[in-house]
């Protein structure tokens, strides 16, 4: 039987490298915001072990750049997210919860302050533009919103910063974490950050010109080869292990922050205008029902069917993630466990196997 095939339209974007990392062996892909995302090029454990090792480039066009520019383009952002960017630098990037005004969550994206009156979300799978309009709207605030025509390009891995310092100059070392320097190539200024979706150390680039990034993206390899440059993409077993959160996956729109450990994200007694918070403090107060937990097993399963958490003989819980850890030779899961039951240590059965709960992230010490 031959494999489902994904057909490619407007409706489901390519990027300009969906010709290399098609010519680079991609296996899989999987469609994030309308757009083709890679899931696998050597095999998970393999693709796993190189970005541990190396360096890999990742097409991560698929962030896309929810453009807010004009006036009130700053207090737009602070009303999207109960995290106070009051104080936030010109050259920042910010982790942000988007929470809606019943405490839930909308997305999770990167906040980049391009200037004071100009921000992008670089954000997960869901359609913040839509939400930012409306918020724009209702509030009556000066601001245009708009898709940019932004692709980033992510350098993963322990030697992504001598790779990078190779096309760009060794500017690039002296990025700060979460920070970003506007460097040139081939005539376009492109913010660079540290940042990415592993915990290998790394940089996105935003390339603003389809011709332009494609010539960075061969000279990448060009002048990686002897550090084992390959094609990558965020990998399930790597960003598990790193507590890595997914949207749509580990949290939806009936998800609130405090419920996922992003709690140090919301500044609830600050005095910021974000429509969240009222939900938030009321949830704080009256306590949360649930909480998201790791779950380990040692029991030799690599994949559960059944997304049934139980305790006791009772189905109790939802399985949103998992994985098998070659490395650590456990299976390994994100699930959503009654408060009362997510004391680690705590024991609970998927199938009939039984699995430990930790407390995220996984400690893998002993």
């Amino acid at each position: 039987m031959q494999p489902p095939r994904l057909v490619f339209s407007r409706r489901v974007r390519t990027t300009p490298f969906t010709s290399r990392i098609q010519a680079g062996g991609m296996q899989m892909a999987t469609v994030y915001n309308h757009m083709v995302l890679p899931s696998n090029f050597r095999g998970l454990a393999e693709d796993y072990d190189h970005l541990c090792e190396h360096v890999q480039v990742w097409d991560v066009s698929v962030e896309r750049q929810v453009a807010l520019k004009g006036p009130d383009a700053a207090k737009l952002v602070q009303l999207m997210t109960p995290r106070n960017l009051s104080k936030a630098k010109a050259d920042q990037c910010f982790y942000v919860p988007l929470v809606d005004e019943f405490g839930m969550m909308i997305n999770d994206p990167i906040a980049i302050n391009v200037a004071p009156d100009h921000w992008w979300l670089s954000i997960a799978d869901s359609d913040v533009m839509l939400w930012a309009k409306g918020i724009a709207y209702a509030k009556g605030l000066n601001v245009e919103i708009s898709e940019a025509q932004i692709w980033p390009v992510a350098i993963q891995g322990p030697k992504a910063e001598e790779l990078l310092s190779r096309v760009l100059g060794d500017e690039v070392r002296d990025i700060r974490f979460f920070r970003y320097k506007r460097m040139a190539y081939q005539g376009r200024e492109w913010i660079v950050a540290r940042s990415g979706w592993s915990k290998q150390g790394g940089f996105e680039v935003y390339v603003d010109d389809a011709a332009a990034g494609q010539a960075f993206w061969d000279e990448l390899f060009a002048k990686g080869e002897d550090l084992n440059v390959g094609h990558g993409c965020p990998n399930q077993v790597e960003r598990m292990e790193s507590c890595l959160l997914s949207f749509g996956s580990d949290m939806d729109y009936h998800t609130s922050p405090l419920q996922i450990g992003l709690d140090k994200y919301c500044h609830i007694d600050e005095d910021i205008d974000s429509i969240s918070l009222p939900a938030l403090r009321q949830q704080r107060e009256e306590g949360l029902p649930w909480m998201l937990v790791g779950l380990r097993c040692d029991s030799g399963a690599q994949n559960f069917a059944s997304t049934d958490v139980s305790h006791e003989g009772e189905v109790v819980g939802e399985l949103r993630s998992q994985v098998w850890h070659h490395k650590f030779n456990c299976w390994l899961g994100f699930a959503s466990l009654p408060t009362a039951l997510c004391q680690p240590g705590t024991k609970v059965e998927i199938e009939g196997a039984i699995c430990e709960v930790h407390a995220l992230p996984f400690s893998f010490d002993g």
